[in-house]
């Protein structure tokens, strides 16, 4: 593993806040590794005899993936080389092509170190999924239920790592509405890809829950529903034509330039090919 310390960013400093959040630290997960993550990690190394210096190195991520076994089951959800050859046929893409989009447009990794999927849970998208069923939100809004619903998009209340879970979860629980079950479920992104879960039809899945279960499996299925995605949007043609910018704009909307989504597809394509 890679060594990495306070002001670090990367896909694992987010895997090492998921297994601190697992053993009840509170870190907020996220890409950069904060004072927060700096505190617990002299905590974490205080209490397991390790030299204390908040640099997570080779004995430190020894020690945690010791204690964590579980975090090493994830291997058997991982995607494969064949499994991206096996898309780049289905679709009629070039390999270097797949593994571009897989790499920059993928959040890593598709399960978190418990071996659940990774989420976000989004309150304004659950806002609008239970207007869309007949249910006035404005009835269920207060103190109580503002952090995961709300009528306007913020950050604010994103937590990160498994306790995007605990949000979801708290939807659930509004009500025992089976509809309120569906609306929360449609309101989170899923998976390595971040598909969400008001797709799941569109995307050829017979109910939004038959979609959760299936992200919960491999990430194989993470590709499968991309690859659903594309299709269904009309992408695949900005694929094949390596039109990183209209891909870009297509997948991760019209802000996509700020963060350089076309240039980092086609330099990644160019090392793959």
């Amino acid at each position: 593993m890679k060594t990495i310390k306070y002001r670090s960013r990367g896909p694992e400093v987010r895997f090492l806040e998921e297994i601190l959040s697992d053993m009840d630290y509170q870190v907020f997960v996220s890409n950069y590794f904060g004072l927060d993550t700096h505190h617990a990690i002299w905590n974490y190394q205080q209490k397991n005899d390790l030299v204390v210096d908040g640099i997570v190195g080779l004995k430190t991520w020894s020690k945690l993936l010791e204690q964590n076994p579980e975090v090493l089951q994830q291997n058997n959800k991982l995607l494969a080389e064949q499994d991206l050859i096996a898309f780049g046929k289905e679709y009629d893409l070039e390999l270097a092509t797949v593994k571009a989009v897989n790499e920059v447009e993928s959040s890593g990794k598709g399960f978190l170190a418990d071996g659940r999927a990774k989420i976000l849970f989004e309150g304004h998208v659950f806002w609008r999924q239970l207007k869309q069923r007949g249910i006035d939100p404005n009835d269920y809004y207060n103190q109580q239920t503002s952090n995961v619903l709300y009528p306007e998009w913020t950050r604010n209340h994103y937590k990160g790592g498994g306790a995007e879970y605990d949000r979801l979860q708290k939807a659930v629980n509004i009500d025992t509405k089976a509809e309120f079950e569906e609306a929360a479920y449609s309101s989170a992104s899923w998976g390595a890809f971040q598909i969400m879960g008001y797709h799941a039809q569109n995307l050829g899945y017979p109910s939004v829950k038959d979609f959760v279960q299936k992200m919960q499996k491999h990430e194989r299925e993470h590709l499968k529903a991309f690859g659903r995605f594309l299709a269904t949007n009309n992408l695949i043609r900005h694929l094949k034509q390596k039109d990183w910018a209209k891909f870009a704009r297509g997948y991760n909307g019209p802000a996509y330039a700020q963060n350089h989504y076309d240039v980092k597809l086609q330099r990644a394509y160019e090392r793959y090919k």
